[in-house]
């Protein structure tokens, strides 16, 4: 077993996914594009924008071999993804609702051509760190971190407007999946002896379970329960873990509405799971 668990095919799901925000974002007006998200300083438009900087960017590294600008000296991860966002996003400014809209329309089916000829077990073009940083990922965890970014960004959006949606379990459960992925990595400071579990079940259409064991000296994730007694449980609502997850919750925020169960040190660091680069 993994650390990662069994692979996600998120690949079938770009298209429908990308066909929703279409036709989330060509019924706004102009005031729409102008309200503010949960991104701080960013509006709708600036929020699609970035999403254009996604496409733009993984056509250009990961099939093209062109990786564009590089780190500041002394410049951290979490920094340099900070930076290069907010200088595409703010030169972006300049282009249409409408231009945006049809780069995202253009560029959608190139990327979906370039996930299709990779094979999942493949090592990543990009590692996913908040899943590990000692361990190369797959190539199916990559995609699926792409699918996570989109869909996060697509839901700040219908929020931003108060469109809810897209939320249909065949679209939000793999992105629950996902990012569940990084229990390990968010369990780390809590080693257990091997064979200790923790279980994490969410709740909604869109939910299930997963465990956490402990193996070998390192946390590892599978789904579904074992047959073990958990030390501790966490059960949450589907749209609180994805929130926390993608940072639109506080861990404190996010256990008020849950229920954690066993050893309370184990649940509460479980609960500050997050599946973004920090």
């Amino acid at each position: 077993m993994t650390i990662f668990g069994p692979p996600v095919d998120v690949r079938p799901l770009f298209p429908r996914e990308r066909f929703a925000l279409l036709e989330l974002l060509g019924s706004l007006d102009r005031s729409d594009w102008a309200k503010p998200t949960i991104c701080p300083g960013w509006d709708v438009h600036d929020v699609v924008a970035h999403l254009v900087n996604d496409y733009v960017r993984r056509l250009s590294g990961s099939r093209d071999g062109h990786h564009g600008a590089g780190f500041h000296p002394g410049e951290s991860l979490p920094a340099f993804i900070a930076r290069i966002n907010e200088e595409f996003v703010s030169a972006a400014r300049q282009c249409s609702p409408r231009v945006l809209i049809d780069l995202l329309t253009h560029l959608g089916p190139q990327l979906d051509a370039l996930w299709a000829e990779r094979n999942l077990h493949d090592a990543a073009d990009l590692d996913v760190s908040w899943a590990a940083t000692d361990l190369p990922s797959p190539a199916w965890l990559d995609i699926a971190r792409e699918y996570t970014e989109f869909w996060v960004h697509q839901q700040q959006i219908r929020d931003a407007v108060t469109r809810p949606g897209a939320d249909q379990p065949e679209l939000l459960g793999p992105v629950v999946d996902t990012f569940l992925r990084a229990l390990p990595s968010t369990l780390a400071a809590e080693p257990r002896q091997d064979g200790t579990t923790l279980r994490f079940q969410v709740t909604g259409p869109a939910g299930g379970v997963w465990t956490a064991i402990h193996d070998d000296g390192r946390w590892r994730v599978t789904t579904g329960a074992t047959s073990t007694d958990p030390a501790a449980t966490v059960t949450m609502d589907q749209h609180t873990l994805w929130r926390l997850a993608s940072r639109g919750r506080t861990a404190e925020q996010a256990r008020a509405q849950a229920t954690l169960v066993g050893d309370r040190s184990l649940a509460e660091t479980a609960t500050s799971l997050l599946a973004i680069i920090r």
